[in-house]
């Protein structure tokens, strides 16, 4: 059972996922009928730390503090950087001792760092999903989710999500009656639905394409057309074969799943933008009907477009 919770801070620390941690479980809500947890922040010392806004703060206890708890929170790293040897040892042995881990955005790359994210599928913020990829070979990162719980290890993607996986970790542990409360002091939703594909901006489309470039100009430009492999290979003067090779090559990807994907992102617009139902927006990017485009957009998106509209309709 959850009642000891210790929150890792270093110099560079990101102040806002450091708060939320701290909101989640360092603020005194037995009068509402949530347990106590024995909180802490701590440091490798007791020396000012400069955060990643230009302030300093200075934790109260030291790293003999994170060896009795049950779990260990770890904030948003500074980019390009990582915390000490002593933190990242102070980690693995939270580990080793069976202590639950909770890393927000790029605290991830801590938990990488200290060798603890391979075979692990995790997340981070979207902005960083390829990176830690690269810098991680051995993890499984899954770029669309607000969080992943590989059991001992929750991480946590950008910043607010990290309020949402530790909110899972009070279901777990309390059951949705706690979390509901704590969820409610924050005003935040109790549980929320989709994941962070839903946050990210649309891609551009593929520049770097050399031959192709003026057909996927078209297609996005005719998104309601016939855009099979055979169709487009007809109009790009190839067989398709060789078409479908050629698009791999210079995309990255098969003509299906570009298409879609431009067609998904077309839909968003259309539906943050206008009022137009649902059926005559899956007409306009080529999906035919509102059930196909449901289909598609909740596999992309990991929301349906109904609740996507409600979310960020202008």
């Amino acid at each position: 059972m959850l009642t000891n919770v210790a929150v890792l801070t270093f110099d560079g620390v990101a102040p806002f996922e450091l708060g939320i941690l701290c909101e989640a479980f360092g603020i005194d809500r037995t009068a509402d009928g949530v347990p106590a947890i024995d909180f802490a922040v701590c440091a490798e010392d007791d020396r000012p730390m400069r955060t990643s806004m230009g302030f300093t703060l200075q934790a109260a206890h030291g790293l003999d503090r994170v060896a009795q708890a049950d779990l260990v929170g770890i904030p948003a790293i500074p980019r390009g950087g990582l915390p000490s040897e002593e933190v990242l040892q102070a980690i693995r042995d939270a580990y080793d001792r069976g202590a639950r881990l909770l890393s927000v955005c790029s605290g991830a790359f801590a938990l990488g760092a200290a060798g603890l994210l391979d075979g692990r599928e995790c997340t981070t913020h979207w902005m960083y999903t390829e990176q830690l990829q690269r810098q991680f070979p051995e993890a499984e990162v899954i770029p669309e989710v607000l969080y992943v719980d590989s059991g001992q290890v929750v991480t946590g993607a950008g910043s607010a999500a990290g309020l949402d996986a530790a909110l899972h970790i009070w279901r777990q542990e309390y059951g949705a009656a706690v979390a509901n409360v704590i969820a409610r002091r924050a005003v935040v939703p109790p549980y929320r639905d989709g994941g962070q594909a839903q946050y990210i901006a649309r891609a551009v489309p593929d520049c770097d394409a050399d031959t192709l470039r003026p057909l996927l100009t078209w297609i996005l430009e005719n998104l309601g057309e016939d855009h099979s492999v055979e169709a487009l290979a007809k109009r790009a003067l190839m067989s398709p074969r060789t078409f479908a090779r050629r698009f791999r090559e210079e995309t990255g990807t098969t003509p299906h799943h570009w298409v879609t994907r431009q067609r998904v992102a077309a839909a968003e617009e259309l539906l943050e933008r206008t009022e137009q139902p649902v059926e005559w927006i899956a007409g306009e990017v080529g999906f035919g009907n509102a059930a196909t485009l449901r289909h598609h957009f909740v596999r992309v998106r990991g929301v349906s477009p109904q609740s996507y509209r409600r979310q960020f309709a202008c």
